[in-house]
Formats: C-alpha cells, structure tokens, sequence
C-alpha cells in the first residue's frame, strides 16, 4: 500500500469488527473502529470536512482563528486539522471532560474556556452559547458552529455511510448512533435511505439527555444528568434529523460504563464512555429481535482518554458505579480501605522521594504510614515540605523521620458527627479498631459519601 503524505489523509476507512464474546440474541454485531482515526475518534472526519468547507467558500482564511464548543472529541479532531494547517483554535468545553482529553488538546496546541456543565441553552455559561458569544467578540474569528453546519452530517454521507455499506457487502439491518451534534446518525441515515431505505436508524441516549424521549413522543423530555461525554443533549441540534431515526433506547451511566468494562475484559476493545452508551443499546436491539439482523456502531473514540474515570475503580467507587462490601459505619466512608490490594501506603522506612512519588501517582495529599495492619503515622504534602524545603537531600531519608505520629483516631462504630471536629483541626480521622487499621478519612471523602447517599 503507498505511503500516505500527511496524517489528514489517514482519517476514516476505519477497520469494522465483529463483537463475538458479548451476548447479542440471534444477531450478529459490528463495529466501526472510528478510535483508530489518527485523532483517536469519529470527530476527525467532521473536523476535517468543517474545516475544509470554510476553505472553499472563503469564511475561513489562511492563519484564522476557529472557535467551537465540544465536549471533546470534536475539539480533537479540529486541533489535530487546525495544526497541521496553521489556524488558531480556541474551544469553549464543559468542566466534565476528562483530564485526558484537556492535556491532548493542549499537547495539540489548542486554547480552551472552561465552562459549567449543569447549565442549559440560554445560560450566559453554556458552552454553546458562550462559544457563539466569543466568535462574535474575536476579529476574524470563525464559529465552526458542529451543531448547525451542514459539512458536519456531510462527512458521514458521503464517507462513512458508504464505508458501512461496502464493508458489511450492502447486508446491513440496523445502524445505532449516539447524538452530540447528531451528524453521525442524520449523514449514515441520508445514505442509507438512498441506498437501503429499510436500514433502521437508532439512537442510543444516555439517560438525563431528552431526545430519546423525544423519538418515542415527539416531544423534548425532561433534562437531567449524565457523566457519559461526548452525546445526549437538551435541545434538538439544527444540523441532525431525527425523523430519520426509527427506534431509541435510554442508557443509564452504570450500564454504560459496565459494558465498556465488559467490552474490553471480552473482546480486548478498549472503548470510551459513549461507546459504552452506543454498545448497550446496540445489545439491547440484538437481544429484542425475533430473527438474526446485522447490526452495526461505533468505538466512537479510545478508553485512552477515560483512564481517570470509567476506567479507574476508585472514581467508579466514588460515583456509586462498583460496589464494594457495606458495613453500615465508618467503614463505608474510606474510599481506599486499607484491606485491599490497591491500598495506598507508604512504610516508615521507605524514602521521603519513593512517598513523594507516590502522592503523585495515585493524586492523594497524604499517605498512611503503616507497619503491617497497624498504622504508625501519616505523612502528608506539608510534612515533605517542612523536611525538604532546606535541605533537599532529605529525600533519601526515611518516611519515619518526617512523617507526623501524633493521630487523630476514631473507631469504625463511631457517630459520623465525630469527624468534624477532627477536620475543624486540619486533620483526617484515622479509623481504626484496636491495632487493626482500616483507612483514613478526608473531608472529600465526607462529601463523596453524603452524595451519594443524598435523597
């Protein structure tokens, strides 16, 4: 195959795989490997089809800048065009993207607004509307506008609806597509009516979003929340047509995540949150059918990006996503206990840089000291600073010899209301039976815990 000549070349004609380990009824299910775009997912080819259409009629001029709202991966595959072509880019994003995300768009050379995420349409802080605002206020500034721009739901028809077509040799029964803009379902359902009109057309929607509602009544839903990035919405986006769509299933963030995690334990995919989404409700339909249909969607970005989150226990934890033993005290409110595996823990004779380095991996501000099941000190971001501040070549020195043993400790039995005062005094409540040390808790692990045990 000949070489290609720049990385824009490389996007779509994504490979398609047949899920083979998950339970799909009489069915048989596909799919489209879009995370293996060379921006890491399906927006690379609106990215590219957007940009080059403001090329052609004249809106967007050599080193303009581009503004956009995105929850991420459509800022993605507009930084990986923009930089290889020489324009600015400055993205407006919801506070809910992952980490991962913010540090590829700024390895891209992307500029980025942080805004709230539990904000709708007509709130001066919504990500749209506070995109549109900046476009307005930058001289020369384009709004890629994904939402409303016709070259959005164009890079589908014209690329990857016929890419599904020729891939599964013109036998497809059902297509199944998140909307966040909605160009991935209104462009395959433009071709596939042309070419298969009985191609059914379904949306996949994280519940809290208001378009499935919407397909099944024809009326918006009520909005809610979801933690699922990148689809689901409060508003029909002007690019999309849902009339286009024939059936939509409402997918909750626990079934969503759970499948992603299933997904990459049995097939070996590692898939993003909104995949997990598109997966779910693709089983769903698989599972309803009373005779075999070829299924196809999406691994609509990489699991890459979600490390932090869907793919971290500890976070799945602190969201209520895993579950993990109840005892009815403290206990429940120690988000690393210090009976399992993946504890967190430094020894008293372990150097000041192995506890430095270990507060930087697992992102936590203090460490327990711990000899065997009993706790002996804590040592926290101050401890180090006060042993390190004048004399760096502490760092060789023992845990012990900075670490704080004077503790503030509680028994597991005891009232919640105990913990305040310990807090109050700039510590964290050591919880412990006798010798048998359990964990530690922080004033966010309070927090964590009241909310999910919220009404």
């Amino acid at each position: 195959m000949a070489a290609f000549f720049n990385v824009l070349q490389m996007i779509g004609n994504t490979p398609l795989v047949e899920v083979t380990r998950l339970d799909t009824g009489k069915c048989r299910l596909f799919v489209k490997r879009e995370d293996m775009n060379p921006g890491g997912s399906i927006k690379d080819r609106i990215g590219l089809s957007m940009i080059e259409a403001a090329e052609r009629d004249g809106t967007l001029q050599p080193g303009g800048t581009l503004i956009e709202a995105t929850a991420g991966n459509t800022g993605l595959g507009l930084a990986l065009v923009a930089r290889q072509k020489g324009y600015r880019l400055l993205l407006v994003i919801p506070d809910k993207m992952s980490q991962e995300k913010i540090f590829a768009l700024r390895a891209m050379g992307a500029e980025m607004r942080l805004t709230r995420s539990d904000v709708g349409k007509g709130h001066p802080e919504y990500y749209q509307d506070m995109a549109e605002r900046l476009a307005r206020d930058t001289p020369g500034a384009l709004f890629v506008n994904q939402f409303g721009n016709p070259a959005n739901p164009l890079a589908h028809e014209s690329g990857t609806g016929p890419e599904i077509w020729a891939q599964m040799d013109h036998d497809v029964d059902a297509v199944v597509c998140g909307v966040g803009s909605g160009g991935t379902i209104t462009g395959i359902g433009r071709f596939m009516r042309r070419v298969a009109p009985n191609v059914a057309m379904v949306l996949a929607d994280p519940e809290g979003s208001a378009l499935a509602h919407y397909i099944k009544t024809g009326k918006l839903g009520p909005v809610g929340s979801w933690l699922v990035e990148g689809i689901g919405e409060d508003f029909i986006p002007p690019v999309s047509d849902l009339s286009l769509v024939k059936e939509a299933f409402t997918i909750g963030d626990a079934e969503a995540f759970a499948v992603a995690r299933d997904l990459l334990d049995k097939e070996g995919i590692l898939a993003g949150s909104s995949s997990g989404t598109l997966i779910a409700a693709a089983l769903r339909y698989c599972r309803a059918q009373d005779r075999p249909k070829r299924v196809v969607t999406f691994i609509c970005d990489s699991g890459n990006k979600y490390l932090s989150k869907m793919y971290n226990d500890f976070w799945m934890r602190d969201q209520g996503f895993l579950s993990r033993p109840r005892f009815g005290d403290l206990r429940d409110l120690i988000a690393r206990p210090h009976d399992e595996h993946t504890d967190v823990t430094v020894r008293p004779e372990d150097t000041l840089a192995a506890a430095h380095g270990r507060m930087k991996l697992y992102d936590v501000s203090q460490l327990p000291v711990v000899d065997g099941d009993r706790i002996v000190g804590i040592i926290d971001e101050s401890d180090l600073l006060l042993a390190l501040f004048d004399r760096r070549e502490r760092f060789s020195e023992p845990v012990k010899s900075a670490m704080t043993s004077r503790l503030e400790t509680v028994k597991s039995g005891a009232a919640m209301a105990e913990l305040m005062p310990i807090f109050d005094r700039g510590r964290v409540a050591i919880v412990a039976d006798g010798d048998t040390f359990h964990g530690i808790i922080t004033r966010i692990d309070l927090i964590n815990f009241l909310r999910r045990a919220r009404p």
